[in-house]
């Protein structure tokens, strides 16, 4: 039992209960139900349930590793597309800027920039503390979000071109 709840500590410390939820929690279960069986008198359960339990814990362990490595690179793929869409929004911005375009066409995509720059300091963030699925929970949605601001950029010239044509009929 004792080596079962060391495998089931290993698994936690490895971030089981975050990236091998299902086999940690079995991995528990059956050390609670050694635990059980010891207390009703019937050891050959208990030593069951405890081998079950270790090798539940230190198969936890192994899927958590493997789930946190898969996690991080996820998450550092999602941050930096997501930064590189900020990044052209901002570009994009500055253009818009340059060309004068109506500060009223440019406070939404303004708004989502200054977003995106603080959700994205998070994201970092989370993922230097190793919190990889709340970086990528962070960003989800905003890379839409910015090439929908950038589109709707993309767009300002052409709109105001045909309410000019629209006002000279």
């Amino acid at each position: 039992m004792n080596r079962a709840q060391g495998a089931i500590d290993a698994a936690r410390a490895a971030g089981a209960e975050q990236y091998a939820a299902e086999p940690y929690t079995a991995a528990t279960a059956a050390l609670q139900q050694s635990h059980e069986a010891v207390g009703q008198r019937d050891y050959r359960l208990a030593l069951s349930r405890a081998i079950d339990a270790y090798e539940r814990g230190q198969d936890a362990a192994m899927l958590a590793a493997d789930g946190k490595a898969k996690a991080r690179s996820e998450a550092e793929m999602i941050v930096s597309t997501t930064s590189t869409a900020a990044l052209t929004l901002n570009i994009r911005l500055k253009a818009a800027e340059a060309a004068r375009l109506p500060a009223r066409d440019l406070a939404t995509p303004r708004a989502t920039a200054r977003d995106a720059a603080t959700t994205l300091q998070k994201a970092r963030a989370a993922l230097k503390t190793g919190a990889y699925l709340d970086a990528m929970e962070s960003v989800k949605g905003l890379d839409a979000r910015i090439r929908t601001q950038i589109q709707a950029i993309e767009a300002i010239p052409a709109a105001r071109a045909s309410r000019r044509a629209g006002r000279g009929r």
